[in-house]
């Protein structure tokens, strides 16, 4: 295994932070991370997630284990060669079309699609994603755009969160500057 890069961000708004390291393994990517936050509701959580991508940058699996609050958190999501995605061995059907997993309570995962979509200024793509809700325990679907305004600057929109905001990434393709969620620690 090979260590390309390292990041730690700090939470905004609320108190929090982040920190994960993208490994390759062979052909495949790899990031591992831990965060510790308080969530909106106040609940303080502490997560250690994985992902795993193809050489494409397609998600293979993940997994998220940890607490938030008082639940015990052990999620396994796996997305097969067909596309098809699970979330503990149930299937999750309604997301065939998406290639991404994002995991809401951290911004390493934008570094996927970022990465994937591989855009030049200004290039512009939606890139859907499975997106895990730890409150509901559930993975769905998240509608995002980007759109590559500069050399490390992209245009980023969720609308399911009323969200769009100028990104500012590293080289590495990690996400530097979140605007009012996530800003990266020096």
């Amino acid at each position: 295994m090979q260590t390309i890069a390292f990041m730690l961000w700090r939470r905004l708004g609320t108190p929090g932070h982040d920190v994960c390291r993208l490994d390759r393994n062979g052909e495949n990517w790899q990031i591992d991370g831990a965060a510790a936050f308080r969530n909106e509701d106040g609940r303080i959580a502490q997560l250690h997630y994985r992902v795993r991508c193809d050489r494409a940058w397609h998600t293979q699996w993940g997994t998220v284990r940890g607490w938030l609050g008082s639940e015990a958190i052990d999620l396994s999501i796996v997305r097969d060669a067909h596309g098809s995605w699970k979330l503990n061995d149930a299937s999750v059907p309604e997301l065939g079309h998406c290639v991404d997993l994002d995991l809401g309570f951290t911004p390493a995962t934008n570094l996927m699609a970022l990465r994937r979509l591989h855009l030049a200024p200004g290039e512009a793509s939606d890139a859907p994603a499975a997106w895990l809700d730890l409150d509901s325990g559930s993975l769905s679907e998240l509608k995002q755009h980007y759109e590559r305004r500069g050399e490390a600057e992209y245009w980023y929109t969720a609308p399911r969160f009323d969200y769009a905001a100028m990104l500012e990434v590293t080289s590495d393709g990690f996400v530097r500057h979140y605007p009012t969620l996530w800003e990266a620690e020096a």
